[in-house]
């Protein structure tokens, strides 16, 4: 429900409509919700706070620590639903979730379900992957546990590259040098991440004097701005094999990053970045192409398949 127009006197300020909140009543593993929050929120852009105190203390400006199982908590960000980029705060529990922004709720309440995976259909992954031993008892102990997207499509690209060979707390600092530098502040103190065509206007020696990181990685960074700038989609909806081979013609990006970003920012649940270190570990199998064919079977679910054994080896999707 919006808040109505009200007459104004000539000369005077437009009124604004009143912050409204879509809800989604529906079960959510809130801890993993919030431990992935907490694990990839780069400071100044995004705000995760917990209801009551995290088990770890990261001291890092914006993470979340480790919440208990029955966790509730917010993460508040800007994100451009349309008009610019408008204040974001989502408010996660076991029950439900749900999204307050001065947007149409229907932009919300879409904002919500991808971010969150809320559209998915586990019944029908769940029955998939049950058949596999390896995922069916990790389906049943998180039987609401969803693959998690991303507001910005960008964001969750440049950030894939900064966690290259890197840990997740590392790629998060690397990305509040950016925001820091390159970010545009907005209300309630957030910043809203630099966008495709202000990084590609940097020169690559610059980046790399910000991020703090091999050349190679600021090269990365650069250009997949400038594809971005050029007319690149990173959101759902996109053809995946075209951004797929886009992504791998950019120097610095291999399979493991187009395929993180497939997974987190196109809403591919198909997608399965075999040569990631954790599945490796928690497959117990060192080779990629053997990962490859293990993984095989659970398509057209192998994205939530990974979330799952992600899950288990106690890592943030």
């Amino acid at each position: 429900m919006t808040t109505p127009h009200l007459p104004r006197d000539a000369g005077t300020a437009p009124v604004r409509p009143s912050p409204v909140t879509v809800t989604r009543v529906t079960p959510v593993d809130a801890r993993a919700v919030l431990v992935s929050f907490g694990a990839r929120a780069v400071p100044g852009v995004e705000d995760v706070a917990l209801d009551a105190a995290p088990a770890d203390d990261d001291p890092t400006p914006g993470a979340a620590g480790s919440p208990a199982a029955d966790a509730a908590g917010t993460v508040r960000r800007l994100v451009d639903l349309g008009g610019g980029p408008t204040p974001v705060t989502v408010r996660v529990t076991t029950d439900g979730v749900s999204a307050t922004a001065d947007a149409p709720p229907a932009a919300t309440g879409a904002l919500l379900d991808r971010w969150l995976g809320l559209g998915d259909d586990l019944a029908a992954a769940h029955a998939h992957l049950g058949r596999d031993r390896r995922l069916a008892p990790l389906l049943r102990s998180r039987p609401h546990l969803r693959v998690l997207g991303h507001p910005d499509g960008f964001e969750a690209a440049v950030q894939a590259v900064l966690t290259q060979q890197v840990t997740l707390a590392a790629g998060r600092t690397c990305g509040g040098r950016l925001a820091t530098a390159y970010g545009t502040p907005g209300p309630d103190g957030l910043l809203a991440y630099p966008a495709p065509d202000a990084l590609a206007a940097v020169d690559p020696v610059a980046l790399q004097a910000v991020l703090r990181v091999p050349h190679a990685r600021a090269r990365a960074v650069h250009a997949l701005a400038t594809a971005c700038a050029d007319g690149l989609v990173l959101a759902p909806g996109a053809d995946l094999a075209q951004v797929r081979a886009r992504l791998l013609a950019l120097p610095g990006i291999g399979p493991w990053t187009a395929d993180v970003v497939a997974l987190r920012a196109l809403g591919d649940r198909d997608a399965f970045p075999g040569g990631d270190l954790v599945l490796r570990r928690v497959l117990d199998l060192p080779d990629p192409k053997a990962v490859a064919a293990v993984a095989g079977p659970w398509s057209p679910y192998r994205a939530v398949a990974a979330t799952h054994l992600w899950a288990a080896a106690g890592y943030a999707d």
